[in-house]
């Protein structure tokens, strides 16, 4: 099946009416591979949300058996990839079994293939490197992302991440800083950055980065639940509870976008 984007490219082009009999034939076949390419990501779009679905109530042989079909509905389904590579993931930490975390870094590697920009991918890529006791590899993979794409705050955000999952929370502030200055409406990179500063003990400027990134997206009901807590603790000046943060042993759950 051809990608839609050469599907696209080529269905853009006009000829002259008199040139549209010449060609209907052309046309028509152009046509037929158009449907085809939409009705495959319409079939995996639904595959993968199915698998999703699987996925939280915990049916994971299930929903990885959805995600597979996703994948042959669309080869070139980045989420379908990214999808399966999370949920082998995940069953190869369970069981402990090396064989699986390999084909694991094999799929998000095929995700990577496909979507070079995949945050998600990444992100559990980063997490499978560190799990496996190759945490240079991780700072390596997420460093060459930034450096490839110096626009994307999400690549300096997932940085941030893993530098301070390992205890550097200065270099996790400058990423975050980075991904701000490209993206001043990254509800993530203000949570983020709140986290580090009520950690750190700042409190007021942690309750003003929380509610910048509550502003932007609304549905963070934990971002609201620290903007409410840390309310309270100034009013009566105690010193709030931290959060809880995401430790780089947790392999992200599967996506549908």
């Amino acid at each position: 099946m051809p990608s839609q984007e050469s599907v696209l490219a080529v269905s853009r082009f006009q000829p002259t009416q008199s040139k549209l009999a010449q060609h209907g034939i052309l046309f028509a076949l152009v046509a037929v591979l158009a449907v085809t390419a939409s009705g495959c990501k319409v079939a995996a779009d639904g595959q993968n949300l199915q698998g999703v679905r699987l996925y939280q109530q915990g049916q994971y042989d299930a929903a990885m058996q959805t995600f597979q079909k996703a994948v042959a509905s669309d080869p070139t389904n980045a989420d379908a990839f990214y999808n399966m590579a999370a949920t082998v993931h995940r069953t190869g930490v369970s069981r402990n079994d090396t064989n699986l975390l390999g084909q694991a870094e094999t799929l998000y590697n095929r995700c990577l293939d496909l979507d070079p920009a995949n945050a998600d991918c990444y992100r559990g890529l980063a997490v499978l490197l560190s799990e496996t006791g190759r945490s240079d590899r991780a700072f390596s993979l997420l460093k060459n992302w930034a450096i490839r794409d110096p626009k994307n705050s999400e690549a300096r955000i997932e940085l941030a991440r893993l530098y301070e999952e390992f205890g550097d929370a200065e270099s996790a502030k400058v990423h975050l800083t980075e991904a701000l200055q490209i993206d001043q409406n990254n509800a993530r990179a203000w949570n983020a950055l709140a986290r580090l500063r009520e950690q750190s003990g700042d409190y007021a400027q942690a309750l003003a980065n929380y509610q910048q990134s509550y502003n932007l997206n609304r549905f963070q009901p934990e971002v609201a639940e620290r903007i409410a807590s840390l309310n309270r603790s100034i009013a009566q000046s105690v010193t709030p509870q931290a959060p809880n943060t995401r430790t780089v042993t947790s392999s992200p759950p599967p996506v549908n976008r």
